[in-house]
């Protein structure tokens, strides 16, 4: 029977079968609706080909080891700071509204408060750069770090510079960079100039044709974290990248960052996410590790509450969505965001609209041009809904605006490596700080103020007179938007 039909009939019946399948497999996984009709679109839509993408793309596959290697130090991680943090934490000794979302935070992150810390508000890659830099040449122990992205030139090689000194004063360096996003610098010879001068480099998950049957292979360690001496932890939106070297040839002009500086309790939490993703890659063991970190507390005004919020696709929910639904949620009076992705689901899409039509000023700063057309057309489109709904949408002009913040009433904000794309939410390994401090609020509103006044604010009157054309560009990268 089979000899008798023809190899065209038989191609046809395997992808009818297989598209069936998978999209009753879609359909099973309860996935966002957006995302859920993006696949069935694609698959229905791409006869073959849709079909070879899901299996590549369509799930958050880890590969079974590192999964079961990320279940173990997580639950090791939730037993550690319960025991170190759980009496210490306690967010009653927060004023409303900041208690609630604190209390939202833990439900859904099983995140400690963490009291007595200090933080500062870096507010470009040239103060980053020159305070780790300066951190780096006066550390006498360790500096650990887990980076997106290295790249050569500049500010980037002064700091490759500042730990080949570390390590010749015995000094112990670990560089954790994420293979796909890293992988000019990895391969390239400051590299291996600094392996050669003692410093250890691994690189994170890694990706290759092979493999990619067995793990999904988009799935990267965007986190930004170094942690200097067990002392002073630094996060943000920065890669290790001077502006001006980095991706100059993408007409976007230069990337604008914000990063922080922390002290305090707060800085072994954020080891512990450092250790927990080298263990995973290195094939370590989490507790050596962890017994043979040092952690200093070295604050000095402790007034800074923080929560710290590692995330990705090992997490069974999409709890940072939910956290950042609900910081959308509790705003009464202000909301800002910085993004330099916004491709946002349904629900962050109308916890937008809706906070602005219950008479909270919400302002959205995005770039005018991003590095990624798609991205960029996909974004365009959920625009005129949010100005539409009274939300300020102003669009940066004066470079890659990559700083990932939401501030909520001057009382406390999220910042961290988050974008408002479906890849930082659901695929990529993300790290978030929720801040309860309103010196930090401050200082940080003023900056997206000044984000602001460099940006060109939509009004409904430019829907007017816009391109038809450019119009259903945008239609159609909404379809994929989802998937991006």
């Amino acid at each position: 029977m089979i000899n008798q039909i023809s190899i065209p009939t038989f191609i046809f019946i395997l992808d009818f079968v297989l598209r069936l399948w998978y999209c009753t497999r879609i359909l099973e996984r309860r996935l966002p609706s957006g995302v859920t009709w993006a696949w069935l679109s694609v698959i229905f839509f791409l006869p073959i080909f849709g079909t070879i993408l899901y299996l590549y793309l369509g799930e958050y596959r880890l590969g079974k080891r590192r999964l079961k290697r990320l279940e173990s130090t997580a639950s090791t991680i939730k037993i550690l700071l319960q025991k170190l943090f759980a009496k210490n934490s306690n967010e009653k000794l927060l004023a409303e509204p900041s208690r609630s979302f604190a209390f939202t935070v833990k439900g859904f992150f099983d995140a400690p408060l963490l009291a007595g810390n200090d933080i500062e508000l870096l507010q470009n890659a040239k103060s980053a750069f020159s305070s780790m830099i300066n951190d780096i040449d006066q550390s006498i122990i360790s500096c650990d770090m887990v980076f997106y992205i290295w790249n050569d030139g500049g500010l980037a090689d002064d700091f490759g510079e500042a730990l080949i000194r570390a390590v010749k004063r015995g000094v112990k360096c670990r560089v954790l960079l994420d293979q796909i996003g890293s992988a000019d610098f990895l391969d390239g010879p400051n590299a291996k100039k600094l392996k050669k001068a003692g410093i250890i480099i691994q690189s994170a998950m890694p990706s290759g044709l092979i493999r990619s049957f067995f793990a999904r292979p988009d799935l990267r360690i965007h986190r930004k974290i170094l942690i200097i001496d067990g002392a002073i932890g630094y996060t943000g939106s920065l890669n290790l990248a001077d502006p001006l070297y980095f991706k100059q040839n993408e007409g976007v002009g230069f990337w604008i960052d914000a990063f922080c500086k922390t002290k305090g309790p707060v800085v072994e939490a954020m080891n512990f996410v450092f250790l927990s993703d080298w263990s995973v890659e290195t094939k370590s063991d989490f507790l050596a590790l962890e017994k043979e970190s040092t952690f200093i507390d070295k604050s000095q005004n402790k007034n800074t509450h923080i929560q710290c919020l590692p995330s990705g696709p090992a997490l069974k929910y999409s709890n940072i969505e939910e956290v950042l639904i609900m910081a959308i949620y509790s705003a009464r009076y202000r909301l800002v965001v910085t993004t330099p992705y916004f491709i946002p689901s349904e629900s962050v899409l109308y916890a937008l609209m809706t906070a602005a039509k219950r008479g909270v000023k919400v302002i959205l700063i995005t770039p005018e041009k991003v590095d990624s057309i798609l991205t960029q057309y996909a974004s365009r489109s959920y625009l005129k809904e949010l100005v539409m709904a009274g939300v300020q949408v102003a669009l940066f002009k004066d470079g890659m605006l990559h700083t990932k913040s939401v501030a909520v009433d001057g009382e406390y904000c999220l910042f961290g490596t988050l974008n408002l794309d479906p890849r930082s939410l659901r695929i990529n390994f993300e790290f978030t700080l929720a801040i309860y401090d309103k010196s930090f609020a401050t200082e940080l509103n003023e900056l997206q103020m000044k984000y602001m006044h460099q940006s060109r604010i939509i009004e409904l009157k430019d829907y007017k007179t816009r391109n038809r054309i450019n119009e259903f560009k945008e239609d159609l990268a909404r379809l994929v938007g989802p998937l991006l």
